[in-house]
C-alpha cells in the first residue's frame, strides 16, 4: 500500500493554482516514501492494514503435547481454548497547510514545497511519537493520553504491557517482564534467559528468543550496551574470557524514545529487549493503518486560498506481552 494518496481534483483546473498542483503532489509522495524507509515503527510493531472501525485479536491456548499410544492406539482428546482477546479501535488524525493566492501569483514553488514538507514531517513525527508513547505508557498503566486522547497500553490480559503480574489464563500463575536492574552485561544475560524461559497460558515453553536491544539516545546507556556486546572477549577478566553476547544483537538507539520520555516525564535509563520473530509468528505489538495519509487539495473561494488537507486513520496497541522485556524501571522485579 502506498505511503499516501494525493488528490488535486478540486484545484487542478484553477488557473491560479493549477501550475503548482503537480509539483507539490510529487514532492509529498517522494518525501513520504523517504520517511517510511527510515521509520523505526516497523521494528517496534507488526505493521498491518484494516478495513474496519477496529480489529479484535484473540488466540487459542496451546494444544497439549503428543502422547505415546503404542501400535494401533487411539488418538488422545486434546483440549485447547480461546485465549485473552484485545480490541483496537482506530483514531482519526488531521492536519493542513495553506497556499495563499499571493504565493501562487508570485510562483513561489519553493515556499509551497516547504509547507508540503512540514505536513509530511508532522505526519511521520506523529506516528513515531505515538508508537513510543504506547510503549512508555505500558510501563506504568493500561492507558496513555496522547495529544488529549486516551489509548490502550495494556496487553490482552488487561495488565500494563510491562507488568510484574501477567497471569497465565489456565493456571493464573504470574510472570514478569518489568525489571528494575540497571543495564549491564550481567543484567543482559539474566534478562535474555528470563525471556527464553517465558511460559504460555497453559504453562508450555514458548521458545521466545530476544534479538533486539532498544534504548533511548543516552550516552551512558549507549556506552554500557556496546561495552557489553561489542567485543568477543570480556575485558574485565584477567584471561579475557569469551563474551557470548558478542555479535548476537540488533541495537536500536532511538532519539524519538528519548524525546517522548521527556514529554511524558519519565526519568532514568530504561532499556528494552524485543523478539522480532515473535512479531511475525504471534500477535504482539500491532500498528494498524485504516487510512494512510490522504491529502486533498481544495480551493476556498471565500479567501482565494488553496488548502491542502491531510487526513489519516490509524491506531496501535498490544496483544500478547511476551515479545518484550523492560529493564531499568524503578519498582520492577529483580533479575
Amino acid at each position: 500500500m502506498a505511503f499516501c494518496t494525493v488528490s488535486i481534483a478540486g484545484a487542478q483546473n484553477d488557473s491560479r493554482f493549477g501550475k503548482s498542483q503537480f509539483p507539490i503532489k510529487s514532492y509529498i509522495e517522494k518525501k513520504g516514501e523517504g520517511f517510511e524507509q527510515q521509520s523505526l515503527l516497523k521494528h517496534l510493531f507488526r505493521m498491518d492494514t484494516s478495513r474496519n472501525f477496529g480489529e479484535k485479536y484473540t488466540g487459542d491456548t496451546a494444544m497439549e503435547d503428543f502422547e505415546p499410544v503404542g501400535e494401533g492406539g487411539t488418538y488422545p482428546e486434546n483440549n485447547f481454548g480461546e485465549g485473552f482477546d484485545q480490541t483496537l479501535e482506530h483514531m482519526t488524525w488531521k492536519n493542513r497547510f495553506v497556499v495563499t493566492r499571493e504565493m501562487a501569483d508570485d510562483n513561489k514553488i519553493g515556499s509551497m514545497k516547504k509547507k508540503a514538507s512540514k505536513l509530511v514531517t508532522a505526519y511521520n513525527r506523529t506516528r513515531e511519537n505515538f508508537g513510543r508513547a504506547l510503549y512508555l505508557g505500558g510501563i506504568s498503566g493500561t492507558t496513555v493520553t496522547y495529544k488529549g486522547k486516551k489509548f490502550k497500553t495494556s496487553s490482552a490480559d488487561q495488565q500494563p504491557l510491562f507488568s510484574k503480574a501477567h497471569p497465565n489464563l489456565v493456571d493464573n500463575k504470574k510472570q514478569s517482564n518489568l525489571y528494575a536492574d540497571v543495564f549491564s552485561v550481567t543484567a543482559l544475560d539474566a534478562a535474555e534467559t528470563t525471556m527464553q524461559n517465558t511460559k504460555g497460558d497453559t504453562g508450555e515453553l514458548l521458545s521466545v528468543a530476544p534479538d533486539t536491544i532498544w534504548i533511548p539516545n543516552d550516552p551512558v546507556l549507549k556506552r554500557a550496551v556496546f561495552a557489553a556486546i561489542g567485543a568477543d572477549k570480556d575485558p574485565t577478566t584477567a584471561n579475557n574470557a569469551f563474551n557470548f553476547q558478542f555479535g548476537r544483537w540488533n541495537v536500536m538507539v532511538d532519539p524519538y524514545l528519548t524525546y517522548m520520555m521527556s514529554v511524558m516525564g519519565i526519568t532514568g535509563n530504561p532499556w528494552f529487549l524485543l523478539d522480532s520473530k515473535f512479531f511475525e509468528d504471534q500477535d504482539g505489538p500491532v500498528f494498524l493503518d485504516r487510512t494512510k495519509l490522504d491529502v486533498k487539495s481544495v480551493v476556498d473561494n471565500n479567501n482565494d486560498n488553496n488548502m491542502w488537507n491531510g487526513f489519516a486513520r490509524f491506531t496501535g496497541g498490544f496483544v500478547d506481552w511476551r515479545f518484550a522485556l523492560a529493564g531499568g524501571v524503578t519498582g520492577g522485579s529483580s533479575l
